[in-house]
């Protein structure tokens, strides 16, 4: 590639939406933290290894080895697949329907693509619903939070309201997607005045404007608009190494970053390229900077999202997935509240003012310079987290990826000591503003 056809914005703004420029920006932020400098946050490192040692008891109670220690070797990848299979299995069995569909046998290949389509509406539907919504399921049992989002959203999948074909219920297409609304959303997530769901119109954006995305790129979508589909464009990207095919990350990034692209509203751009989940960050700022250079990438949505597609690829078709290290920790509340409710992290006095005096934690929206330290800072001491808890139990990267430690310690564990801290709601140290389209 030329590089010197480009401007110094336009490269700029594609540095921003590298998997790389999440981690580099957020050590940036971390480095002025070491030096007391940040705005809104205290930084006390010493605490990390109450953070440590309180994330690896909670691995011994949830995946024991017989030695007393941590049964590494069981602990799944962070993913959407265990949330959709919260409280009971539910993916297998709608597997297990595919299998029995003796008019046209379903292929390995159309079953990943159909999980890809219900794993990347999980996701896109996951935003904080706040801390009074629940779905009820039709056995009584009842869900909140993320593991609610997830369940709703298998029943929505499995009565086709993301399809638009009529012998397929099981997949999301630009079709099914030009049927929802907000009212439809509200209805099948059970949403109502007295279960009020955070963010309800943000979510219904979301999956209105990825119809549009579906549509705008074929390249990766396909002529029927599905994000399925993406599995066709990556085999174009696969190597033989031996026996097993890899890809690069890189490419599943490329293709999320780039194909959804229309479905995130307009926040900050440079070059006229819309940059997503990027924010400004005052403790960068410098006299003379070029513009960018303040900004802080953190794409949660799509990490998340990343995350959520790389483990039915790899069970499903067995693809084997390259650079994993260049994926980050997740920049979410529970991560986040995690290092506050450890004292990793303490409110300055200006943040503290602000709490509300119902709840007693500031709320604040996503582009609050607050909340931007607080994720730089989250994406920084969850790598920082994952070194100390393999050093503590004699391991490596390899035996323990940073995805396990997502899944088994650190946002498990900021939900366990949030609820143990606020009772009555169980809510982070910081609330957000959600819209539905950041957290």
């Amino acid at each position: 590639m030329n590089l010197t056809a480009f401007s110094a914005p336009s490269l700029q703004a594609a540095y921003l939406r590298t998997l790389p420029a999440i981690r580099e920006r957020c050590s940036n932020v971390h480095a002025m933290a070491q030096q007391g400098k940040l705005e809104y946050f205290d930084y006390s490192p010493d605490h990390e290894l109450s953070v440590v040692n309180y994330c690896l008891e909670i691995m011994k109670r949830d995946f024991p080895a017989a030695d007393g220690g941590v049964d590494f070797a069981s602990i799944p990848p962070h993913g959407r697949w265990r949330h959709l299979d919260a409280g009971k299995s539910r993916i297998a069995p709608l597997m297990a329907k595919w299998d029995d569909e003796r008019e046209s046998p379903v292929s390995e290949k159309e079953k990943c693509k159909r999980l890809i389509d219900l794993f990347l509406v999980s996701v896109l539907l996951d935003a904080g619903a706040g801390n009074q919504w629940t779905y009820n399921e039709s056995d009584g049992e009842s869900y909140s939070r993320s593991e609610g989002l997830a369940v709703a959203t298998v029943h929505m999948f499995g009565q086709g309201l993301f399809s638009g074909s009529a012998t397929q219920p099981h997949r999301v297409d630009a079709q099914g997607l030009s049927q929802i609304n907000e009212s439809r959303i509200a209805t099948a997530m059970q949403v109502s005045d007295a279960n009020p769901m955070v963010g309800l119109s943000g979510r219904t954006s979301l999956l209105v404007n990825l119809k549009t995305a579906l549509e705008s790129n074929p390249r990766f979508f396909g002529s029927d608009a599905r994000p399925g589909n993406i599995i066709d464009f990556l085999e174009s990207e696969l190597k033989l190494d031996g026996s097993s095919l890899r890809v690069h990350v890189s490419s599943l990034w490329g293709v999320l970053l780039e194909g959804l692209a229309p479905i995130w509203p307009a926040r900050y751009s440079i070059g006229g390229v819309q940059l997503g989940d990027v924010w400004p960050c005052s403790v960068l700022a410098t006299v003379g900077q070029a513009e960018g250079d303040d900004f802080v990438p953190f794409h949660k949505l799509t990490g998340w999202i990343t995350y959520s597609l790389i483990e039915p690829m790899e069970k499903i078709l067995k693809w084997k997935f390259d650079g994993i290290e260049d994926m980050t920790g997740l920049p979410e509340y529970r991560n986040g509240g995690l290092l506050i409710d450890f004292g990793v992290l303490t409110l300055k006095p200006g943040l503290q003012a602000l709490a509300n005096s119902a709840s007693g934690v500031p709320c604040l929206p996503p582009s609050h310079g607050a909340v931007v330290e607080w994720r730089a800072m989250t994406v920084i001491e969850l790598d920082r987290i994952a070194n100390g808890i393999r050093r503590q139990a004699g391991v490596n990267s390899c035996d323990l990826t940073l995805a396990q430690v997502l899944e088994s310690a650190t946002w498990k564990g900021g939900r366990e000591i949030a609820k143990r801290l606020r009772p009555l709601t169980g809510g982070p140290p910081i609330e957000i503003e959600s819209d539905g389209t950041v957290f």
